[in-house]
Formats: structure tokens, sequence, C-alpha cells
């Protein structure tokens, strides 16, 4: 259903070295990029996430938060592990979370400029 999903960001090159930390890893890579933007995916020119810069950009309210996929728990721990070195703060550590499912296994963490994010894995073991 979706194509991609943009977000503003403040500056640029702070949430760059963030998401170049935590979407990496989770096996994701910057596929393009120019002055005022910077998206990744797997695939060179197909970006499935784009930061935009937007001076005074502000994250969406209460509600939203972004889940991106792991492919194994151990992607979910690397993320929060990176996410959190390369200055997002935690929003709930590597863990089951049962009453989101049966194998739902996720972090979340909210990145420098507010944004709530997510690394999930949903599979049995």
């Amino acid at each position: 259903m979706i194509h991609h999903l943009s977000v503003g960001v403040a500056d640029l090159a702070r949430s760059a070295s963030f998401y170049d930390a935590a979407l990496g890893a989770l096996g994701y890579r910057r596929v393009f990029q120019d002055e005022t933007a910077i998206g990744y995916g797997l695939e060179d020119g197909k970006d499935k996430f784009c930061l935009k810069a937007r001076p005074g950009a502000r994250p969406p309210g209460a509600g939203f938060h972004l889940a991106f996929a792991a492919s194994s728990r151990g992607e979910v721990d690397r993320f929060h592990a990176a996410a959190i070195a390369a200055g997002g703060s935690d929003n709930g550590p590597p863990g089951p979370r049962p009453g989101y499912g049966k194998h739902y296994y996720a972090a979340f963490v909210v990145d420098p400029d507010g944004h709530r994010i997510e690394a999930v894995i949903n599979t049995p073991v």
C-alpha cells in the first residue's frame, strides 16, 4: 500500500547519522541523497523511508510511530543499541510484546527530532 514515507528533520546531518546507524543495524542503507534529502531502502534509487531537511520540523502527534521490519530478534537488539548510541532515547527496550501477538518482538526509540520509531519481527524464533 505505501510506496514510501518522508519525515521532516531539523538537522539533516544529525538525523542521517542517527538513521545510518539505526537502519544499518536492520540491513537498510542510503539509496539516494541530495542537499535536502536522504532516502533509505535496499536498492539504489528505491527509497522506502526519506529524511527531508525542514527547519522547524516537528514529529507527528501522539499515536503516530513508524515500525521498521527486522529479519531477526538479533537485528531488533542491534537496532536498539545502535539507535541509543547514535543519540536516540529509549522508548521500550528489546523484548517480547505478547500483548501485540504471540511472536511479536520489538524495540522502541525516539529519534533526535522526536519521531517515535520501532524495529519489529513478528515470526516464530
